[in-house]
């Protein structure tokens, strides 16, 4: 939800800087990629690598190019702690310590954990909600949404790619515009915004938001990948999806007391998506402000899916007694 919006703009930042990072402008740090790839990454000397890499890492993707890269890393951090420097950044990242073929293992962990509470909380929606509720099909597709998201998250923070890296903006992308038509369809009966007695509305509504969808994707596939519009069109549907959410809290929460579940999950996703702003280098090399934003997100993930699982509850139980009473 709103915490996927934050991620989403301050990741775009970073990379729009990622060409330019302080420590792969280094011309020790040039030089020593230059040489050992040079000296590794050809030939015999190539073969030679691939013969004594471990399986697991070349099958994660690791090339030669790229353990130049990372062991090269580690001599230009060395080199500016020697000279008591503050620690650069490689390529918009901070240096990483992998852990087998994990690039950032803090970060990739949290996002697998953060999938596998969707996933648990996915479990008790089914086993909790009827299909007959109202809600039902777009809480579980909704719940599938996210963790797709969750997967591309965590194969992203393994391995950083073009690929992964566009995996990751455009599931996340996904990821809040559900949010948007979630909160439309949630907007029941009373009281309520869009809601599930104009199904006609709520159509054309998701047609519009698969066509926004689909020209964002094709327009940074297929035209050019522009960090600048990349950021600011998340910006704009973050801030319309946390607006509409907590528009909807406001609204709901003396009558439904579920309501009040979401707008903490809203507040507390927007106030945990600051800890990214801290943004310095990893403790023992390995959790940094974004890992730790990822870990405290987990239980907020299992509040908001009690909160949808409430909310279905409640809709169905309306329903029926409309029913009746019809």
């Amino acid at each position: 939800m709103a915490g996927r919006t934050a991620r989403l703009v301050l990741l775009a930042g970073a990379a729009a800087l990622a060409s330019g990072s302080q420590g792969d402008r280094e011309p020790v740090y040039r030089d020593c990629v230059h040489r050992c790839e040079e000296r590794n990454c050809s030939g015999g000397a190539l073969r030679h690598f691939r013969s004594r890499q471990p399986i697991y890492m070349s099958l994660a993707g690791w090339t030669c190019q790229d353990d130049c890269k990372y062991e090269c890393m580690w001599v230009t951090v060395g080199l500016y702690l020697k000279e008591g420097h503050k620690v650069p950044q490689f390529h918009g990242k901070w240096p990483f310590s992998r852990f087998l073929f994990f690039q950032e293992p803090a970060s990739a962990m949290a996002s697998f954990l953060n999938g596998l509470a969707s996933l648990m909380m996915l479990y008790r929606y089914y086993t909790s909600v009827p299909a007959s509720s109202p809600m039902y099909p777009t809480c579980v597709a909704f719940a599938w949404v996210s963790l797709n998201a969750w997967f591309w998250s965590t194969v992203f923070h393994t391995k950083d790619t073009d690929l992964t890296e566009k995996m990751d903006y455009f599931c996340a992308s996904t990821v809040i515009l559900h949010s948007i038509y979630l909160c439309c369809v949630s907007s029941g009966s009373r009281g309520r915004t869009v809601g599930l007695q104009h199904p006609a509305v709520v159509s054309a509504f998701r047609a519009l938001l698969l066509l926004m969808l689909t020209a964002h994707v094709s327009y940074l596939s297929l035209v050019r990948f522009d960090y600048g519009y990349n950021l600011a069109a998340n910006v704009a549907i973050g801030l319309v999806n946390v607006v509409w959410w907590l528009a909807w809290c406001l609204r709901n929460q003396h009558r439904l007391p579920h309501v009040r579940k979401c707008m903490a999950v809203v507040l507390l996703l927007q106030g945990l998506s600051l800890l990214e702003l801290l943004d310095f280098p990893p403790f023992f090399w390995v959790l940094d402000a974004h890992a730790i934003w990822h870990i405290s997100t987990i239980p907020v993930h299992v509040l908001f899916f009690s909160f949808l699982k409430d909310d279905s509850l409640y809709l169905l139980k309306e329903s029926e007694a409309k029913f009746k009473l019809d």
